[in-house]
């Protein structure tokens, strides 16, 4: 996408991102001066495990050509300390593939390290690790909290889940039933995107990140109709630092719901990113790799899912059945002079069952249609069964 068309995004984003910090300071100072309007909110860090809580996830995948994989995929401590009732600390560290070791894919990660200074409930103060609020899992993605073994395709490659980063911003609920979170962020580093995963190995993760540009991410949710979220969520930042004379940029934009009725509940979600300066960016890889990693311009993917509690009594007898579409095209749009690859137009059809044996525990089981457009590249379907809980 060329710049002028980034600019055109960001030019509509702006106002309302400064819409909503103007609206919230303007509602903090009336909470200041109205005694009746309800204090902020200082107990959502806090489990009933005390300062530490967390999440795991265990998981048998198989998949099509493939011996099975048995993964302890996910083992996750939450520590939070509350300094008074207006500063508190929350963090999370993340052991992923149970070793971290050269020969496994295994990953020690800070996902969280940030402390809120909360001034009121409609406006507050953040700084430290941060998760960018985009999209619906990457800042809830316990597994009793979503179905299927595996998250979503669409919030995996083209939201590139779990994403944080170094940051700061302020956050809050405002009347009417909306709140809001925005960020200033480390960016993301375009030389590590590829055709296959999209943004997803650009992210820094806080790791000495280059501080070159910093990002601008927000989202607004409203939740003041019982059972109904809705959600819309933007990203934009420079991500051309690796590279001299090569100008590159991303700007993402989701828009989600959620709603659920009785026992029956749905969801969907699209997301969009738009790509500025691939073509240089792929060109200049080239030259120094001599491969080229056929960036696109434009990534775009979407996903609804219904499910049903068809034993909706509480656990340990509460069983849903779900059923999920995504279509998922990482080169949606590509650069002049380049051509998309076929295998990285997907779509898949997830089937499956989530049994609570706790409210906190779930036991998953699914099977994954995977498609592309390739005739060459074969796109696996795959089994799966998880066992998920969190405290």
């Amino acid at each position: 996408m060329h710049r002028a068309k980034q600019q055109f995004l960001s030019c509509k984003i702006a106002p309302v991102l400064l819409l909503a910090s103007w609206a919230a300071t303007a509602s903090a100072q009336q909470t200041a001066s109205d005694p009746q309007s309800p204090a902020p909110a200082v107990g959502a860090a806090t489990s009933r495990t005390g300062p530490i809580s967390g999440y795991m996830d265990f998981h048998v995948n198989d998949a099509q050509h493939a011996d099975p994989v048995l993964d302890f995929h996910r083992f996750v401590l939450l520590f939070t300390h509350s300094f008074s009732e207006r500063v508190r600390f929350v963090s999370e560290l993340e052991l992923e593939h149970a070793v971290v070791s050269p020969e496994t894919d295994g990953e020690l990660e800070l996902e969280q390290a940030y402390v809120d200074f909360l001034l009121a409930r409609p406006f507050n103060l953040r700084a430290g690790m941060v998760l960018a609020p985009v999209g619906v899992i990457n800042e809830r993605h316990e597994p009793p909290v979503f179905h299927g073994v595996e998250r979503p395709f669409v919030e995996t490659l083209i939201i590139p889940t779990t994403w944080f980063g170094a940051g700061a911003g302020v956050h809050g609920e405002l009347w009417g039933g909306f709140r809001y979170r925005a960020y200033a962020m480390e960016t993301l580093d375009a030389a590590r995107f590829s055709a296959g995963e999209g943004l997803r190995e650009g992210r820094q993760k806080g790791a000495e990140a280059n501080g070159r540009h910093v990002a601008g991410t927000g989202r607004v949710e409203y939740v003041g109709t019982p059972g109904l979220v809705l959600g819309a969520s933007v990203w934009s930042g420079d991500t051309g630092f690796a590279f001299p004379r090569v100008d590159t940029g991303v700007t993402l934009a989701e828009a989600d719901g959620r709603y659920r009725v009785g026992e029956l509940a749905v969801r969907g979600l699209y997301a969009h990113a738009f790509l500025d300066g691939m073509a240089a960016l792929n060109r200049a890889v080239t030259r120094i790799t001599g491969v080229s990693p056929n960036v696109a311009e434009q990534m775009r993917g979407f996903y609804l899912e219904g499910s049903y509690f068809i034993v909706p009594r509480p656990a340990p007898r509460e069983v849903a059945l779900f059923l999920r579409y995504e279509n998922f095209d990482t080169q949606y749009r590509m650069p002049a002079g380049f051509a998309p690859l076929p295998a990285f137009d997907r779509d898949a059809w997830i089937v499956g069952a989530t049994y609570f044996p706790d409210p906190d525990v779930a036991v998953k089981v699914d099977y994954t249609v995977l498609r592309n457009r390739s005739g060459v590249v074969d796109a696996p379907n795959s089994f799966n069964v998880g066992l998920g809980w969190w405290f």
